[in-house]
């Protein structure tokens, strides 16, 4: 990638989970009126200092179906320096979950803020209990369904506000791996869009915790990938294990990690030999989806969260038209205690934060 003016701001894309609304799934999988808000309100702590429950602070338990809920996000997110929404996507075989928040934004053409998609194309599990082997619903990949697929997304990537990436939609997928030929997807998937008048597409794989060994994504069709954090393998298989501590406590067994150490992994990692796109966590804990086994970040700090930032943001290779592209995980995960939305213990803290970090050049 090569840069016409490395002058520019950095451009962040958080992650955007639309599960805080009632749905029929959910009421027929955890009962009825079932939302993300009852996970979280439920969290207790494990340990001595643990900060659980997560509760938020401006935006209030907030209901993801209300045109003003949306647009108080956007503005929010927009007045401190995150520049677009990825949209967690949810197909399984032209069946859609937690569709209603994307459809409507853009139904009604507001708020009208920057976006992109994330093709979580993982089984629906019970994954919000803990218990991920229990598939409620599961995908299964054709041809047919290829075809059928983009053919949906076109009218979304071709809307005004969706992302680009030099000039292409940018459309992401979670778990590429899972792909019996992603090759050929990402075939059929050009060529439909070129079909169909938008041209190409911006295809990037996320490096998720299943695969240990991340493959160059040109190899199979895609553009680049993305470091999604937090990365378990970060820990796992580096010299930083050796800083694991175990938490045994009324029969839970959690993993817990210092923030600063995937920190500084991630600063000690060397660049990879193909296109990688960087992503940073404000902080992670997921003990309130987690019976056990929850895997925690503790002590993360704003002014931690705002080094690694900015160093994404210095490291991030411009692109054609100038910019530096970071993501961030995430707006909204109060399950997995990872969000920018402001909570009751730091306020506007990281989104402060992340304005600061939005502003170098």
């Amino acid at each position: 990638m090569t840069a016409t003016n490395s002058a520019l701001p950095p451009r962040f894309i958080a992650f955007y989970l639309p599960q805080f609304y009632p749905t029929p799934y959910n009421d027929a999988w955890w009962g009825k009126g079932f939302t993300e808000w009852t996970t979280v309100a439920r969290a207790r702590p494990r340990f001595r200092g643990h900060y659980q429950p997560h509760l938020p602070a401006d935006l209030g338990f907030c209901d993801l179906r209300l045109p003003e809920v949306r647009e108080a996000q956007a503005d929010l997110a927009r007045e401190y320096g995150v520049y677009g929404f990825c949209y967690y996507h949810y197909w399984f075989n032209g069946k859609r979950l937690l569709e209603r928040p994307l459809d409507e934004v853009l139904a009604l053409g507001r708020p009208d803020y920057p976006f992109c998609i994330c093709w979580a194309n993982e089984n629906w599990t019970r994954a919000w209990d803990g218990l991920t082997r229990n598939i409620l619903i599961e995908q299964h990949y054709s041809e047919e369904d290829d075809l059928a697929h983009i053919r949906h997304l076109i009218p979304i990537l071709e809307d005004r506000r969706y992302i680009r990436i030099e000039g292409k939609p940018l459309v992401l997928l979670y778990r590429v791996e899972a792909l019996p030929n992603a090759q050929q997807t990402a075939e059929r998937w050009r060529t439909e869009t070129r079909r169909a008048g938008l041209g190409d597409i911006f295809l990037m794989n996320v490096e998720s915790n299943s695969v240990r060994t991340p493959r160059d994504p040109r190899s199979f069709g895609f553009d680049a990938s993305l470091r999604f954090q937090p990365s378990a393998y970060s820990f796992h298989y580096s010299n930083f294990a050796r800083r694991l501590q175990r938490l045994r406590s009324l029969g839970l067994t959690d993993t817990i990690y210092p923030y600063r150490d995937l920190y500084r992994f991630w600063k000690a990692e060397p660049p990879a030999p193909y296109p990688r796109f960087d992503c940073v966590t404000p902080m992670w804990d997921n003990s309130a989806r987690r019976k056990r086994g929850a895997f925690i970040l503790k002590d993360s700090m704003p002014a931690d969260y705002e080094a690694w930032l900015r160093e994404s943001a210095k490291r991030a290779p411009p692109d054609s038209e100038g910019h530096r592209w970071v993501f961030i995980n995430a707006w909204n995960e109060w399950g997995e205690g990872c969000h920018l939305e402001p909570c009751q213990k730091w306020g506007l803290a990281y989104l402060e934060a992340t304005r600061r970090a939005s502003q170098i050049a």
